[in-house]
């Protein structure tokens, strides 16, 4: 590669202001979970997954579809009897869903619109087992984007003992819709990102 430098000092200026930007630059793309850009995995190369509650006994049902770098998702909570509905997509942090070191974020930062239903947000990390990860309400104004921080430290585990979140082991970001009661939900992310 050749590059246009008529001298040594303005190719040393311009290496060391290349040297300067670039950590900036991978610690900002490091932080981004996804920005769903590809319809068939995320922005760190996993698989888009989707997860219903038909195992356990309900019916939900679900689509999600990525249109111009935003996620939509919507579907029915069909719940079983006497068993919450649930339908939840998440976003892993590496394609083999290895554990990855968080501790120097504060929280997960979400783009997102709301339209109908209730969303949660949940971290889950390698040391739980149960299934009950670390979670917290989205609490955004319906129908328009708007950008919701949710700290770690907020983020509490529903049945299970409370537990500190360990930022060092944290798999994926979830995004779930669940309830007792039969409804429709639907909802827009425009991006995941830790901060």
């Amino acid at each position: 590669m050749i590059l246009p430098f008529r001298s040594p000092r303005t190719f040393s200026l311009a290496l060391l202001l290349l040297a300067a930007a670039a950590p900036a630059l991978r610690g900002a793309d490091a932080a981004v979970v996804d920005d769903f850009s590809q319809p068939d995995q995320t922005t760190r190369g996993a698989p888009r997954l989707l997860i219903t509650d038909k195992d356990a006994g309900s019916q939900s049902q679900a689509s999600q579809r990525c249109e111009h770098g935003v996620l939509l998702v919507e579907g029915n909570l069909v719940p079983g009897r006497g068993a919450p509905a649930f339908v939840s997509i998440p976003l892993l942090l590496t394609p083999d869903a290895r554990p990855q070191d968080l501790s120097t974020s504060t929280g997960v930062r979400l783009k997102v619109k709301l339209t109908q239903g209730l969303l949660l947000v949940q971290v889950a990390t390698a040391d739980v087992t149960n299934f009950d990860f670390h979670g917290a309400p989205v609490a955004a104004q319906r129908g328009e984007f708007v950008e919701v921080r949710v700290p770690f430290k907020d983020l509490k585990r529903a049945w299970s003992e409370q537990t500190a979140l360990n930022p060092q082991a944290v798999t994926s970001v979830n995004l779930v819709v669940f309830g007792m009661a039969p409804g429709p939900f639907a909802y827009e992310v425009d991006e995941v990102a830790f901060y």
